[in-house]
């Protein structure tokens, strides 16, 4: 890679909501954008952890004991194996750390169920 990745490019190239994009890779782990909107379905990575990194907007994470409220600048990690529901009331812009390889549904079985390591 011989330049840097502009985060606000990237998110222009797409518009679908809940289908991350992958911008780069370190080692095993994918660097994704994603656009949320609404709310997700229930579910969790049982190898995993999850990073989330609100790069505009805000939105909540649900967690079955209470939730945790993410804005702009905030990132929060969902220790793997805890069910957890993403929430957007309206649209935001999020940057995703994951492995290589992780589909963002989980085991969960949903319409929402993205076609994985697709690259923008």
């Amino acid at each position: 890679m011989s330049e840097a990745i502009n985060l606000i490019d990237k998110l222009s190239k797409f518009n679908d909501f809940w289908s991350p994009r992958v911008i780069a890779q370190m080692n095993d782990y994918q660097v994704k954008l994603a656009k949320f909107s609404g709310e997700f379905t229930w579910h969790d990575h049982r190898d995993t952890d999850e990073l989330f990194l609100v790069v505009s907007g805000s939105m909540r994470i649900e967690l079955r004991d209470g939730g945790v409220e993410l804005n702009e600048g905030d990132l929060y990690v969902v220790p793997k194996g805890v069910e957890h529901k993403p929430v957007a009331e309206s649209e935001c812009h999020v940057l995703l750390i994951e492995p290589k390889g992780v589909v963002n549904t989980g085991e969960s079985d949903s319409d929402l169920k993205a076609e994985n390591n697709v690259w923008v």
